[in-house]
């Protein structure tokens, strides 16, 4: 954890319930000023981002209720454009605009990306802003998938006010298909090689007349 994180999250409210729990010394350290900020994106974070197929983001509406969905795609669609700027194609989806809404009045956003099967999270705190896909086509086309037939429909572009990454201490480990394919195709060498041995020894073990 860093102070960038401590200024955004740790509201008077927030440290009076640590105050309250007994955890407030432990992270007093983090607000001094001369702690790093930790603000910026460095070749690690880059990394992570650009090799996530999906990631969590949550928005606020100004009646005040947070929207929190997931947003996916083939790897490497949340760009990474410098240390402080991250970006993506918004595609056409079901055309509720709720993230997109909220955002024309308050642009704040938070992202949680996972990496289920290393046990790995990163929060990202940021403020957004939209760029419509004909008002800058040049950005489109950089933040646009290759072969990726969706339509975009605008760019969401977030300046990153704070990066966290998480204790992994509860995140379950889980695979996609993708990543269990090696093990899955060793596996199915293995059963054929298995089925051949077998079909030999049957026949091996056939009466003969």
């Amino acid at each position: 954890m860093a102070r960038a994180v401590t200024e955004i999250a740790f509201t008077p409210t927030v440290r009076a319930r640590q105050i309250e729990e007994g955890s407030r010394e432990s992270y007093e350290a983090f607000d001094h000023p001369d702690a790093p900020a930790d603000d910026r994106l460095t070749g690690i974070e880059a990394a992570f981002i650009m090799d996530r197929d999906g990631f969590y983001q949550a928005t606020v509406s100004e009646t005040g209720w947070p929207y929190v969905q997931f947003r996916g795609g083939p790897k490497g669609f949340l760009k990474v454009l410098d240390e402080k700027t991250i970006a993506y194609a918004d595609y056409r989806g079901n055309r509720q605009y709720i993230t997109s809404g909220n955002l024309r009045t308050n642009d704040r956003i938070s992202l949680i990306l996972m990496d289920y099967p290393n046990r790995r999270r990163l929060k990202i705190w940021a403020r957004a802003s939209q760029v419509e896909a004909k008002d800058d086509p040049a950005l489109m086309s950089r933040l646009k998938m290759d072969g990726y037939r969706a339509l975009p429909e605008r760019a969401m572009i977030l300046t990153v006010e704070a990066i966290d990454w998480n204790c992994p201490q509860h995140i379950p480990r889980r695979f996609t298909i993708e990543e269990l394919e090696p093990q899955l195709t060793a596996m199915r060498a293995h059963i054929a090689e298995l089925e051949a041995e077998n079909a030999e020894l049957k026949d091996f073990l056939k009466p003969t007349a």
